[in-house]
């Protein structure tokens, strides 16, 4: 079960209506998808766990011209595909991903499958 509410989800997106129904509707599917999940909404970013942060919400250090979330997640290799926007090897064999969402269609098939295969990872690290 979460250890949050949407009430956090809120306070964390305060004035910014379109980022947080992005963010609740990321949450949601990956609620769905990995039910042993456990929230933490801090500061800077919205944390999703099991064992250890598997994804990560926050918003653009940038300003950007539509509302857009970026969806962070880690895995054990480099992926390679256009909707990566940055990816960075903090230590060996481990690669922080950043997507860019700013649509709910981005919320698809493939970046939830790439957040649960992050789990995945997470869980045996």
């Amino acid at each position: 079960m979460p250890d949050f509410t949407f009430a956090d989800l809120m306070q964390f997106f305060d004035r910014r209506p379109r980022e947080l129904a992005l963010c609740q509707a990321f949450v949601r599917q990956v609620l769905d998808a990995c039910p042993d999940t456990h929230i933490r909404v801090q500061k800077t970013q919205v944390t999703l766990e099991n064992r250890h942060g598997f994804a990560f919400v926050s918003l653009p250090r940038r300003k950007v011209k539509e509302p857009t979330i970026v969806v962070t997640f880690g895995l054990s290799y480099r992926l390679v595909s256009p909707r990566i926007w940055q990816a960075v090897e903090p230590y060996p064999n481990r690669w922080t991903h950043h997507v860019l969402v700013s649509d709910e269609s981005q919320l698809d098939g493939e970046l939830l499958g790439w957040v649960k295969e992050a789990a995945a990872f997470a869980a045996v690290k």
